[in-house]
């Protein structure tokens, strides 16, 4: 629970359905919420500061005073009491409805709103303020007896409600006396009294959740950061081809007027391989298989060629331009749609992809195992990692500036042949487990030889440098080296000394592209965590993960970046998906094992 006064720009929550979802903030407002999809329109985008006045949804209170807000237990129902000065208070509760209907999901477009008096004669108003064009301007409404109609071009809007139209239309305030409700949504009728309807969705959209958190295998550890990281991680996933976006946001900056702005909203090859270990841990099964569905279908190309990101629904080209209809996250331009990244060449989406992609050919649990035909489909990633290991690329970081012969590039596409011996020998094909095996180990002798600095005594970021990054911390994990091998040891001990920053770890600290890094990339700081535990380093690792969880925005939320010089205040795109992996992963090596549970 948390009490929001003056509330930090990213204390918000996620609801959403694996179709739609909102960030609504402390005061109950919805600031950010794409139509029809993830990486569509962003009807709500006051996060951004749009140009129009608007871009928002709110229930605002007469003399507001405070505000309290929770998740309801194990769900991603959403609920915001709002006080006023008066003792009045209003509850207000936010959902996407989902649940099981006809053999599949119910998960519309479509956010459910239910608006409780609690206390004292509250005064609100509903301010529904959608935008289009990018926030450049407010679409064209239309009304009925009981809804009002907003003509956003490509995916008209309906709100249905039981709140009198006219007080809707011009946002008049009124005395609320009694539960009112709300529907917004695809431009369709609701089929039943919309009081009904959503009372209905709420108790169905509750179950649903409820019965999905109760068969996650958890850590006895760290239950509720897991189950609130693990909700997270299913509400990031676009159901429909079975794509998890990095973060539902574009252009929150990573730093303070740094430009580090991007477009989060698509799917990135280099999560795949902490993503899918995170689901396995969780038994996320049908979240998992749903996921390793998109990924295949992009690894079965001609030719092998990856690009480092793919669009939601399998888009290569994601041209990137600067939208001059946003300010920006505080101001703090400029907003980009599109990511620049998918034409750089990283190398490490190959072993990504095949590491992810090796789950179909070693858990008996999945409907839709791996057999040879599939094999034969990832060996040409295989083909084009055994070429590019030691080319330079832009490195798992995205460098627009320089290439080098990354380690972590290297070592990946290392990982690909590797797990390509594996997968042969698992399905009886030795010629092919000596052809795999033969490349990754030649491979394996030549990457150890370029990425070890005999004179600093660590590896380093690329071959022959003297940097270190964050990525040597995942040597280890990738199985490139043992844990307790005095070489990964010493590496992680001198990225301890060198890229740690109070309680975060930074990917790097020499300038790039846009000057010194600033804040701390979140997951890092979690690898360093895992990195502590695998050598051996457990208590301090686990201090450091308490202290990161911390951290997390009242609702148990994190962003991409932390910046700890500023008391630990969020940047980034929101909700990261990568830092809720990272946090679940380490949670699930740290914990006391169940045994110890009483």
């Amino acid at each position: 629970m948390r009490e929001a006064g003056l509330e930090a720009s990213l204390d918000l929550g996620l609801v959403g359905n694996g179709s739609f979802a909102a960030l609504i903030d402390a005061r109950g407002r919805v600031v950010w919420a794409c139509v029809p999809a993830f990486d569509g329109e962003p009807v709500f985008c006051s996060l951004l500061s749009p140009q129009a006045e608007g871009g928002d949804y709110a229930v605002e209170l007469e003399d507001f005073s405070h505000a309290e807000q929770h998740y309801v237990s194990n769900t991603a129902i959403l609920r915001t009491v709002l006080h006023d000065a008066r003792g009045g208070a209003v509850e207000v509760t936010d959902f996407a409805p989902r649940w099981h209907q006809y053999g599949r999901f119910y998960r519309p477009v479509m956010l459910a709103r239910r608006i409780r008096p609690l206390a004292g004669t509250p005064r609100v108003r509903i301010v529904l303020r959608p935008l289009c064009d990018y926030g450049a301007r407010a679409p064209q409404r239309k009304w009925g007896s009981n809804h009002v109609r907003y003509e956003v071009p490509g995916h008209p809007l309906r709100f249905t409600s039981d709140v009198p139209v006219r007080l809707l239309r011009e946002a008049q305030p009124f005395v609320l006396d009694r539960d009112m409700h709300c529907v917004l949504g695809a431009d369709e009728p609701l089929r039943r009294g919309v009081a009904d309807f959503v009372r209905q969705a709420e108790e169905r959209t509750h179950a649903y959740w409820r019965e999905w958190t109760r068969y996650l295998s958890i850590p006895l550890d760290w239950q509720e950061a897991v189950i609130r990281s693990a909700i997270t991680l299913k509400l990031c996933q676009y159901e429909d081809t079975g794509a998890i976006v990095a973060a539902m946001t574009t252009s929150i900056p990573e730093a303070p007027h740094s430009s580090r702005n991007w477009d989060y909203r698509y799917c990135w090859l280099r999560d795949a391989t902490f993503v899918v270990r995170a689901l396995n841990r969780l038994g996320a099964t049908r979240s998992m298989e749903d996921y390793l569905g998109y990924i295949f279908n992009l690894a079965v190309g001609e030719d092998g060629a990856l690009q480092p990101l793919y669009g939601i629904a399998y888009e290569t080209e994601l041209t990137e331009d600067e939208l001059e209809s946003l300010a920006g996250y505080r101001g703090m331009g400029p907003v980009r749609r599109g990511n620049l990244a998918w034409v750089q060449k990283q190398h490490d989406v190959y072993g990504s992809v095949v590491l992810a992609s090796s789950q179909l050919f070693f858990d008996l649990r999945l409907e839709h195992p791996g057999d040879e035909a599939t094999f034969r489909r990832l060996e040409p990633l295989g083909e084009r990692a055994y070429a590019l290991y030691d080319q330079p690329d832009a490195g798992l970081w995205e460098f627009r500036g320089r290439e080098e012969v990354h380690t972590y590039s290297s070592v990946m596409c290392w990982a690909a042949c590797d797990r390509l011996a594996k997968i042969a020998t698992q399905l009886g094909l030795h010629e092919r487990t000596r052809f795999w095996r033969e490349r990754a180990d030649a491979m394996h002798a030549r990457i150890a030889a370029h990425a070890w600095d005999e004179a600093a005594g660590h590896f380093v970021e690329s071959w022959d440098s003297r940097r270190l990054d964050a990525s040597l911390l995942l040597l280890a994990d990738v199985g490139f080296v043992q844990a307790d091998d005095p070489r990964f040891v010493a590496t992680v001990e001198a990225i301890g000394r060198e890229l740690k920053r109070g309680d975060a770890l930074f990917r790097y600290v020499e300038a790039d592209d846009f000057g010194l890094p600033e804040t701390s990339f979140t997951i890092c700081t979690f690898w360093y965590i895992d990195a502590l535990a695998a050598i051996g380093r457990i208590d301090e690792a686990r201090a450091l993960f308490e202290r990161i969880l911390a951290r997390r925005n009242p609702l148990g939320l994190l962003s991409e970046d932390l910046a700890f010089e500023t008391d630990g205040e969020a940047w980034g795109n929101f909700p990261q998906t990568y830092s809720h992996v990272g946090l679940i992963i380490a949670a699930m090596r740290l914990s006391r094992p169940w045994r110890e549970a009483g």
